[in-house]
């Protein structure tokens, strides 16, 4: 029988469609394939890419990410000397405890010997606190109870946790089952002398950056590149390990002189010692400053100002607040306020008029430009009306100084006369002179804080003829202790106007040097010949046998010095507050140093008789510091001199005296003219009567008690700009 029957359309169909399906497909599986090929040939390039390019980050990121004790390395900072390699900042290693919860419990004979061992060495530990962690935290790698460590204070333990292998019975010595702990090492920062030089070193925070002074000034300096070590398990779980050290800092070699620098700092606080709470309830003065500096060089030798504080806690005010008065200053946001109050370095952050101390240079910009020979005379009947119509300008001797050379005007400070110089000066000579001599401008000393004073100098437009006049004596302007005694150092040296610097060498911590920092001259400024007339007026100031001088306190016994004081009012004028001070340099016949002391608002009833304390100040630290420094006295020491040399114990500084021959070098004031520069006109208040009680000269006028060595009015209010 003949099957008739047909294959199904749809089967051939099928075929057809099945058929037509494979080479389409096929194409599109062609396509597909190029694309992936051209895919992984972009993904290889771009893996060489990296590879090449970001290949050790990435390893170093994997080796991070496998790391079971990956550790950072830290630098060490570098150290700050003073100039005789005496330590100043130094970094010493200190270890963070740190406390592996995962490796402890990996057995249970490990938990209670290591929590022992923690318990018998570390007794500040609170060891139920540290047990709940480690059994709450299975998991915890990384845990610090205790940071910056001693080596002594660990060692207990490292011994301990160091005893393994057996005792002689064969059993296992503890320190198979102390486990989990180890210590990261870190530096301090420390400060050996404590408070000494505070303002010029500066600090660092918790985090090593560098604060104020020295620490922030050269904090790419002093700090170090950190290291890292990698430590990760291979394909065969044996541990390997990557290591890129760590780089330490540069030390700092800097000018200061420690011993210098105690001498200061000692009598700035018997000073603020003496005088605190003295008329009014508070410290001895709003500020006390000093800077001793080479005038050769611009080495600065020791800079220091009152009141201080404890490098190693620099937030600690204590010394000075009680805890209700700190508490009450973090309530009212006062605290930070204050701390940086009392880290700001006096000596080149805040500014002041200078007085009288500016006398010399007006001097001096009327002799190098030839408007003044230094044979002129002035007549000073104790005031001088500058603008017609207004009141005079008073000299600080309201009774006059009579008839005065230019030499007497610096040696008994005549405002009159100084007013008389500065309009033959003329305005713009003043104005060129106090830019040359760097006033309106930053010194660029290496120190972080140094105020700008562009702002708080005259200039053309601001400076007119009362201007002009009360400038010469140091009033109507603004200047820093840095500024001035840099300035004063150039007018004493030869005119020659060195930079300020605290830092003569960097180098390496193993003491190979890295930079010799050389004094830099800037400019000369005025010539030898005027820088040898000033430093005579200057002279004169200190004089003992000079009459009618303002500078005789300062001079110390057996040493002739020249020096400049100051007394300069405050704003608003007439508030009886007064910037005292004292610039000078020594010895007299070969200017050595300079040295600069300004008390800003002394705490006394007359603010005026502040001068004496800074000249006093100055006459102390210098009867010290030149024996210190090899300088012999050219001046033969009087017996009241040479007691008072005993009485202080200072028999070394004796021994720099000259053979004594008689006479008497501090001898007292002879109404002779010495020189002066008078023409033989002896001062009227110097004939005035003796208060037998106080010693003072009594103003027959008006009963005021006066200075018997300079005629200042010692209490009395008195419409004069004084000095």
């Amino acid at each position: 029988m003949q099957n008739n029957k047909k294959r199904p359309a749809e089967d051939t169909k099928g075929q057809k469609t099945a058929k037509k399906f494979t080479i389409f497909m096929q194409k599109k599986l062609l396509v597909l394939f190029g694309l992936v090929l051209l895919a992984f040939v972009g993904l290889s390039v771009r893996l060489m890419w990296i590879n090449n390019e970001k290949g050790e980050k990435y390893s170093k990121q994997v080796l991070e990410q496998q790391a079971y004790d990956s550790i950072t390395l830290p630098f060490r900072r570098g150290d700050i000397v003073d100039c005789n390699g005496t330590s100043l900042a130094v970094s010493e290693k200190v270890y963070n405890l740190v406390i592996d919860s995962y490796q402890i419990l990996d057995k249970e004979s490990y938990l209670e010997p290591t929590l022992q061992a923690l318990g018998d060495c570390f007794p500040q530990l609170d060891m139920a606190a540290i047990r709940e962690y480690i059994t709450t935290h299975p998991e915890s790698r990384y845990y610090v109870p205790l940071k910056k460590l001693t080596y002594a204070e660990i060692s207990a333990f490292v011994e301990r946790q160091n005893d393994t292998g057996e005792d002689e019975n064969g059993e296992l010595k503890p320190g198979n089952y102390i486990k989990g702990i180890w210590f990261e090492e870190e530096y301090r920062r420390t400060y050996p002398n404590g408070s000494l030089a505070c303002d010029v070193i500066g600090f660092t925070t918790s985090d090593g950056m560098g604060m104020y002074g020295l620490e922030e000034y050269y904090d790419d300096i002093l700090r170090g590149t950190t290291g890292r070590e990698f430590g990760y398990l291979n394909d065969d779980s044996n541990l390997e390990r990557t290591t890129k050290p760590a780089v330490d800092g540069y030390t700092l070699v800097s000018t200061l002189d420690v011993n210098i620098q105690s001498i200061v700092e000692r009598y700035i606080k018997e000073f603020s010692d003496e005088y605190a709470n003295n008329y009014t309830e508070g410290p001895a003065a709003n500020n006390v400053g000093c800077i001793i500096m080479e005038v050769d060089t611009g080495n600065i030798l020791a800079m220091a100002s009152y009141p201080v504080y404890d490098l190693n806690s620099p937030y600690d005010l204590s010394a000075y607040y009680t805890e209700e008065e700190i508490a009450a200053m973090k309530e009212n946001d006062t605290y930070y306020s204050t701390l940086n109050e009392l880290w700001r370095n006096f000596c080149i952050s805040d500014t002041y008029e200078p007085g009288s101390t500016f006398k010399p240079f007006t001097v001096a910009m009327g002799l190098e430009t030839g408007v003044l020979t230094g044979n002129e005379t002035y007549e000073c009947d104790g005031g001088l009306v500058v603008v017609e119509g207004e009141s005079p300008i008073r000299c600080h001797n309201r009774w006059g100084d009579g008839t005065v050379s230019v030499k007497h005007a610096i040696a008994s400070s005549c405002n009159v006369a100084l007013m008389k110089m500065s309009f033959a000066i003329g305005t713009d000579t003043f104005l060129e002179y106090q830019k040359n001599f760097n006033f309106g401008l930053k010194t660029n000393i290496d120190l972080a804080g140094e105020s700008r004073t562009a702002e708080l100098v005259h200039n053309a437009d601001t400076m007119r003829r009362v201007e002009l006049a009360t400038g010469s004596f140091g009033q109507g302007f603004n200047v820093s202790m840095i500024q001035m005694i840099t300035g004063y150092s150039a007018l004493i040296n030869g005119g020659y106007y060195y930079e300020p610097h605290m830092v003569q060498q960097i180098q390496t911590t193993n003491g190979a040097v890295v930079e010799n920092i050389e004094p830099r001259v800037l400019k000369q400024v005025i010539s030898e010949s005027t820088s040898a007339q000033i430093r005579e007026y200057c002279i004169a100031v200190c004089d003992p046998n000079y009459t009618g001088n303002t500078g005789k306190t300062a001079r110390p016994a057996g040493y002739m010095i020249g020096g400049k004081t100051g007394t300069a009012q405050t704003l608003p004028r007439g508030n009886g507050e007064y910037v005292v001070s004292f610039i000078g340099f020594a010895p007299a016949d070969d200017p050595q140093i300079a040295i600069y002391v300004v008390i800003d608002r002394p705490n006394m009833e007359d603010q005026t008789s502040g001068t004496r304390c800074a000249t006093g100040i100055a006459r102390n630290v210098l009867t010290e510091v030149l024996p210190y420094m090899g300088i012999y006295m050219t001046e033969e020491l009087s017996e009241a001199e040479r007691e008072e040399l005993e009485a202080k114990k200072l028999e070394e500084t004796i021994k720099y005296a000259p053979t004594v021959s008689g006479g008497d070098a501090g001898g007292e004031d002879t109404p002779s003219d010495n020189g002066n520069g008078t023409n033989g006109n002896r001062p009227v208040w110097m004939d005035f009567e003796k208060d037998p009680v106080t010693g003072y000269l009594i103003d027959p006028e008006t009963g005021a008690f006066l200075d018997p060595e300079t005629g200042d009015a010692i209490e009395g209010d008195y419409p004069a700009i004084i000095e």
